[in-house]
């Protein structure tokens, strides 16, 4: 697509290179539990919106992801991705955290909501469990887990294998919850 009024653009969140009150809309997708300091993200996001405009965000809240059936390679997953995250500089419960950050960011106008994304049917699982089960052995985060000391070679190939197996299960089901913000900036 030709898009003609539409500019995209790589930027620190935390120090956006965009004037005061620019944006009718500041949108962040699965953005704030990387970063070092959600809050001033946040009040970056507002600054640069114009006044009456929306800040939306969306984020994981892997503590509350589930699945079916019960696994320990990927409890063992679950619990080695939310601590290299954290030695990362991230929060990976960022969902549960948005309200909180938007208060403290001075965000007054709130709507706070959910939403899911669910693998069940044999295409989601496929691609599911095979984009975890090759993060896990082929990718910074693998890199992470290795270098920082939190996993060995051998342990990240046993989660791989784990998600592998689960997305072979006719019955496997995972669902990914998300906390929403929608916030107005004040007029």
């Amino acid at each position: 697509r030709q898009l003609t009024n539409v500019d995209f653009a790589v930027a620190d969140v935390h120090a956006l290179d965009f004037e005061d009150d620019t944006f009718c809309v500041v949108h962040a997708h699965q953005v704030l539990q990387h970063v070092g300091d959600p809050v001033r993200a946040l009040r970056e996001m507002k600054r640069v919106t114009r006044p009456g405009g929306f800040i939306a965000v969306r984020d994981s809240d892997y503590a509350a992801m589930t699945w079916y059936p019960a696994s320990d390679g990927l409890d063992d997953w679950l619990d080695l991705y939310r601590r290299v995250a954290r030695a990362n500089g991230g929060e990976p419960d960022a969902g549960r955290r948005l309200k909180s950050w938007a208060l403290r960011a001075g965000l007054t106008d709130i709507t706070a909501s959910s939403g899911t994304w669910t693998y069940s049917t044999a295409e989601e699982r496929e691609w599911w469990s095979g984009l975890w089960a090759d993060r896990t052995v082929a990718s910074a985060y693998a890199q992470r887990a290795t270098e920082g000391g939190h996993a060995t070679a051998e342990r990240l190939r046993a989660v791989s294998d784990a998600w592998r197996d689960w997305g072979k299960r006719d019955d496997g089901w995972f669902c990914v919850l998300h906390g929403e913000i929608l916030c107005r900036k004040e007029v």
